[in-house]
């Protein structure tokens, strides 16, 4: 007998205008998720607002402007305590007796404190510069720098005596977040390894394994090596530029991953080499990493399989501690430290961690970056961020703040037709991002959706380079770090001292 859903209320209301529909059944076959019906004794569509999930792919698609998506009009007692959004959980919970699961990032009203922080400009007494006419640097190079450089001999001009280890060469410090095959479809995974070669920058495989059809751009791609191992053998770690260690995400702190068996077919069992049908889960914890000296063994086979020719990541979320775990970790013998703040991106998370555990990028990044300049290791491995990166000013902040470059994974997605519907783990998505369902993923035409990856990344290098001249700065490498250049907004004195910012009008 199944029960019915009695006190769990829709999210959203779909409104069909009677005199605009043309009963052709677009939003019939569009929607996965079964809202819109077609009655052939009646000869008319109907919908069930019960199972929308707010992606809007009907009413984007309906040629006649028939079809309107609104939240639900039904609101409950207010409660400052209790808010409608705590009523629904917990009616879902008595109803399932499961965890909560949530896709996306962390939606709670949280400060945004990328918007607090405001970006300088030059005026009289340091002249703008005018990226159209001159020279702007925004190449970025990721990995371990030496203490000091000898240039060598007089007579041999841009020769290094100095032996510099691996790096990964940025046209652009922004790179795609790791989203593994399984979790999103193949379609997305070859339009990111598309774009990140063609704006030369780099994508993540995540700990999905790699895909033969994303071999071939291995030069723009960095392997996950995490907690299932899947995937991972001396040709995997080679196929690439770098390899990363995950310990961590910002969605999910301390959590480990899963990929439920419905989703493991043919290619993802090849391709994580696990049993067609199987779960894919990954353990919390790393069970041969248990302390820093045991994430040294691990860096070092990684770089012994690569010949010392591939810098080593490792990624951790943002966490209360963060910057001495970051502290270990570069003196472990990491060549980039990721940090994934608590606004990153998911394909499945239980939503109380999503919404509870973790701190902001901002203040993880502000902290890391101080206590490893303190310690006088800063040069001794790349910082780079991630968590909720919405625009370029964003981007820009997170360099002045300390970052080597940052990854986006959410603003990537939306390039390519996400509607954070936040449905990421039913396997569902109408815009054939999130789903190996056939019917769907065959939505998402890869060149396509390269074309608008590169369009975003391309647009967000112009806009980068306008404030930068603007700030009378012509390389990156002068804004790293260069905290003056940012000042605080309604911040009160305790978080621009964490930040290590002045507050605006000083």
């Amino acid at each position: 007998m199944v029960k019915k859903k009695w006190l769990v209320q829709s999210d959203f209301v779909v409104e069909r205008d009677p005199a605009k529909c043309i009963q052709c059944e677009v939003c019939v076959r569009q929607c996965a998720n079964d809202v819109h019906e077609y009655d052939p004794d009646d000869k008319c569509v109907s919908s069930n607002s019960a199972t929308c999930v707010g992606c809007h792919r009907c009413a984007t698609l309906c040629p006649a402007g028939a079809i309107t998506i609104r939240n639900a009009p039904n609101d409950f007692r207010p409660n400052s305590s209790w808010t409608g959004e705590m009523l629904r959980d917990a009616y879902k919970q008595a109803e399932s007796g499961g965890v909560l699961l949530s896709g996306m990032g962390n939606p709670q009203p949280y400060p945004v404190y990328w918007d607090h922080m405001l970006l300088n400009a030059s005026q009289v007494t340091n002249p703008s510069i005018d990226p159209l006419r001159e020279p702007m640097e925004l190449l970025t190079y990721l990995g371990r720098k030496p203490d000091k450089v000898d240039l060598g001999r007089l007579s041999e001009p841009g020769g290094l005596a100095t032996k510099i280890g691996p790096q990964l060469e940025l046209q652009v410090p922004v790179m795609f977040s790791a989203m593994s095959y399984g979790s999103i479809s193949l379609h997305a995974s070859i339009a990111l390894a598309r774009a990140a070669k063609e704006v030369g920058t780099f994508g993540n495989t995540g700990e999905g394994g790699l895909h033969k059809d994303i071999r071939p751009y291995g030069g723009n791609m960095i392997v996950q090596v995490a907690s299932g191992r899947f995937g991972v053998d001396v040709d995997y770690l080679n196929a690439a530029s770098a390899v990363e260690i995950k310990i961590g995400q910002g969605a999910k702190p301390g959590i480990g991953g899963h990929l439920p068996g419905e989703k493991v077919d043919g290619a993802i069992s090849s391709t994580r080499m696990i049993p067609v049908g199987t779960d894919a889960i990954s353990p919390a914890p790393h069970h041969d990493i248990y302390s820093i000296e045991d994430l040294r063994q691990l860096i070092y086979a990684l770089k012994e399989a690569t010949r010392y020719r591939k810098p080593v990541s490792v990624k951790i979320a943002a966490v209360h501690n963060v910057a001495a775990i970051a502290s270990g970790i570069v003196r472990a013998g990491a060549d980039i430290v990721a940090i994934d703040g608590y606004r990153g991106g998911t394909g499945a998370a239980p939503t109380m961690i999503r919404n509870n555990v973790g701190i902001p990028i901002e203040f993880a990044l502000a902290s890391v970056d101080q206590r490893l300049r303190e310690e006088g290791i800063r040069n001794q491995a790349s910082v780079v961020v991630a968590g909720g990166f919405r625009c370029s000013a964003d981007v820009v902040k997170a360099i002045a703040l300390g970052a080597d470059a940052v990854y986006i994974g959410t603003a990537a997605l939306v390039a390519m037709g996400c509607h954070l519907c936040q449905k990421c783990y039913t396997g569902k998505c109408n815009w054939g991002i999130a789903t190996q369902d056939p019917l769907l993923t065959k939505r998402l035409n890869p060149n396509i959706a390269t074309r608008r990856l590169v369009n975003l990344v391309h647009g967000w290098a112009h806009e980068i380079k306008e404030m930068m001249g603007g700030m009378g700065i012509n390389a990156v490498e002068s804004l790293r770090g260069n905290r003056e250049h940012l000042r605080g907004v309604s911040l009160t004195d305790r978080e621009l001292k964490v930040l290590g910012i002045k507050a605006a009008g000083e």
